[in-house]
């Protein structure tokens, strides 16, 4: 049996929600659940906003000085810096789980995952690269930024249960207890760098490189979209598995992704259908709604500041120096 789950707080609900609507759809034999950043104490949703789908609270999956973790990261860096623990829960709690895949909220999975689950049973982990060809010209992202921000995209991975990816697992929770932040400058991507490191330290991973897995603004440029016989299709005939709407959002519908330069949506007509429906799905599944949510672990930039700067008062002369000059 195999686990699919995605991370986000409240506010990225109607992503989680159309994520889950897809799997739903494709792989009703999966069972999707949603890992929840935040804390559903004294919350209450309007009926129609209620998810219908399990929802795991991360202060119920045992995570040691989790509240440290949180003073420490932005909302970014800590929906990242949960995802092995979230694996190792899954693992441990449900025994029959063989495989457990992790997904980004924004992202719509459109086949049967057979493929997938077929790699799983023959390999410990796959992962997808950013790119699979050479970038031609120096719009961002570009290979440099790959380099920067880790070869693999780690809005997808999946795991197949092993005493060998317990052990990578374990070693990933305990650097990002401190070390998933946004900080190019040393090196670090949230949980994306890390994860350079999981083809050598368990060989037997697959790195997937067919175009119609994790299809998204970083590969647009070896990857092209149509609709026959009324499947998604990319590169001719090769059926869209999942594609990853990073960056997008619906009350700006005419911007493919706010992290990038190389295509304008309107200009890319192959996207067209895929975009409408991403964004008809986000808008009847809430976004404007839960976008109001604020994280309740997340403090105000001004008081996780004055941590930091506390934190570091008690640290030599040299770090602090160090840190005060890193962007």
């Amino acid at each position: 049996m195999t686990i699919a789950f995605t991370i986000c707080s409240i506010n990225y609900l109607a992503q989680a929600r159309t994520l889950g609507d897809s799997l739903k759809s494709t792989n009703p034999d999966v069972l999707f659940v949603i890992g929840l950043v935040d804390s559903l104490n004294g919350i209450e949703f309007e009926e129609s906003y209620a998810p219908t789908f399990p929802m795991v609270e991360i202060d119920k999956i045992g995570i040691r000085d989790f509240h440290e973790m949180a003073d420490r990261y932005n909302i970014t860096e800590l929906n990242t810096a949960v995802k092995p623990f979230y694996f190792t829960y899954f693992f441990k709690h449900y025994p029959w789980a063989q495989n457990v895949i992790y997904f980004d909220p924004d992202i719509i999975v459109f086949q049967p995952l057979k493929e997938l689950l077929s790699s799983l049973a023959k390999h410990n982990a796959v992962l997808t690269p950013h790119i699979n060809s050479p970038i031609d010209d120096t719009l961002t992202p570009n290979e440099l930024h790959h380099l920067n921000t880790g070869v693999y995209n780690l809005g997808f991975v999946a795991f197949s249960r092993s005493d060998e990816n317990l052990r990578f697992i374990a070693w990933w929770e305990e650097k990002l207890r401190y070390e998933c932040l946004i900080d190019l400058c040393n090196g670090l991507f949230v949980d994306q760098n890390w994860m350079n490191f999981l083809p050598l330290f368990v060989p037997n991973t697959y790195l997937e490189q067919n175009p119609g897995y994790n299809a998204a603004y970083w590969n647009l440029h070896e990857r092209f979209f149509s609709f026959v016989d009324n499947t998604h299709c990319v590169n001719g005939d090769n059926p869209l598995i999942f594609f990853h709407y990073s960056g997008y959002d619906p009350a700006k519908p005419d911007v493919l992704s706010k992290y990038q330069d190389r295509f304008e949506l309107s200009e890319r007509k192959d996207l067209t259908a895929l975009f409408d429906l991403y964004r008809n799905s986000l808008l009847k599944n809430g976004n404007a709604y839960y976008r109001k949510f604020h994280c309740s672990y997340i403090k105000p930039e001004p008081v996780r500041l004055y941590q930091r700067v506390r934190k570091m008062l008690k640290k030599p002369i040299n770090y602090l120096i160090d840190q005060l000059e890193t962007p």
